[in-house]
């Protein structure tokens, strides 16, 4: 027997509004004030004009990352629509987001000559607004294609069509929700410049590339795309996992 869950929309006379946008602004709108607690709190080694250009830097990567990545996501579809602006600003993936918006912030160091790390002001932000933003996906049903495959366990969603599926939006709030006070209890210890917020990274690349065996996307020698920028991630970032696993001397080179 599956929960039944079709899509979810506000009315608004003759037009209807998801609730997906919502959620997002939510999302946005609760990482933003964590943010800024988070700030005022730990203090900010940064000036508030080079910070501006960190978050600048950081929004601007992820809103390309997420893009192009979410093209790769589905590359039959997005040839056959590449001459579509609507289709082609349509899609996006957090992984995309996240790993673009990293890329860009480093680049934006290297051009202010910035030579600390300054993510872990994002660590626990991004991990409450991911999940906050989570519940958006799983209330908009088919058309966020963030479900699962078809599945008999007991907790499966029907999301409209009558196929029972994991319900891996639901999935991914719980493993947010259980990082987040991890999070905050590494951030509260001895630690390098930078590492909560790799171990945030390094976390949730490491929980997609898990999670999503059990999402019905296009694979490439066994893996979706966005399992293998996962992959690529995980080595690109080995090095730190396992001097923070293993707790070598704190450096801030």
């Amino acid at each position: 027997m599956a929960f039944h869950l079709s899509a979810v929309s506000i009315p608004l006379g003759s037009f209807t509004l998801s609730v997906h946008p919502l959620f997002e602004s939510l999302a946005y709108f609760t990482g933003y004030r964590i943010y800024r607690r988070q700030r005022r709190l730990a203090g900010d080694f940064l000036s508030s004009a080079d910070r501006l250009w960190i978050v600048t830097a950081a929004i601007a990567g992820a809103a390309v990352g997420s893009k192009v990545l979410g093209w790769f996501e589905h590359p039959m579809e997005t040839l056959a629509h590449w001459n579509d602006p609507l289709f082609l600003l349509g899609g996006k993936t957090i992984v995309g987001a996240f790993l673009g918006g990293t890329a860009l912030v480093e680049w934006t160091k290297l051009r202010l000559g910035i030579h600390r790390r300054t993510g872990d002001l994002f660590a626990i932000q991004l991990a409450l607004g991911t999940a906050v933003g989570r519940i958006g996906c799983l209330l908009a049903g088919l058309d966020d294609r963030t479900y699962g495959t078809p599945s008999n366990l007991p907790w499966a969603v029907d999301f409209g069509d009558g196929i029972p599926r994991h319900p891996t939006q639901a999935y991914e709030i719980l493993f947010l929700l259980a990082l987040t006070p991890l999070l905050y209890w590494f951030d509260r210890r001895p630690h390098r410049e930078g590492d909560n917020y790799r171990m945030f990274l390094i976390s949730y690349c490491a929980w997609r590339l898990v999670i999503d065996f059990i999402k019905p996307d296009p694979r490439w020698f066994g893996l979706s795309t966005i399992q293998w920028a996962c992959v690529l991630a995980l080595i690109w970032y080995s090095r730190d996992l396992a001097r923070i696993l293993f707790r070598r001397p704190l450096t801030n080179g």
